[in-house]
């Protein structure tokens, strides 16, 4: 009995803590961008810096990769990357990426528009502020995922 217990416990903490098996490998990114961009870069290397097992692919036609993954064109960043079956438009922040890897929401994609001050890769800005947005599988409209504000003292 205690045996059957232990396990028990066990097996609900790994899942607490994400799955055990799955948080050992790295999930594979790949990151569609400009050669010529350094935010791009940052970003790259913010990711890889996470644990990403990172590929990061120079394209001159990055419109060509937004219209085939159908990324909206009002939400469209400076980058695009695909992890898992997911893609991540722009300056996506790392603790939005992980949440969309762990809750695993019935959407195609996470997008940050444009290249907002203080997103990852755009410098440190405690007074940042802007939405991560989450495109929906059907029909349905895009919705914030998170709120990043500015950070208070």
């Amino acid at each position: 009995m205690h045996r059957r217990s232990f396990i028990t416990m066990a097996a609900s903490a790994l899942a607490f803590l994400g799955g055990g098996a799955r948080a050992a490998t790295p999930a594979k990114m790949t990151v569609y961008k400009d050669p010529n961009c350094g935010c791009c870069h940052a970003w790259s290397q913010a990711m890889a810096a996470a644990g990403f097992s990172l590929d990061a692919r120079n394209t001159d036609d990055l419109s060509a990769i937004k219209t085939q993954l159908g990324v909206p064109a009002h939400l469209q960043g400076c980058h695009t990357a695909i992890v898992e079956e997911y893609y991540i438009e722009g300056h996506v922040p790392l603790e939005a990426v992980e949440r969309l890897l762990q809750e695993r929401p019935p959407v195609r994609g996470l997008a940050v528009p444009g290249m907002p001050s203080g997103s990852l890769g755009m410098g440190d800005d405690p007074q940042a502020s802007y939405d991560v947005y989450a495109i929906p599988s059907g029909t349905e409209a895009p919705y914030v995922f998170k709120e990043v504000r500015p950070r208070k003292g």
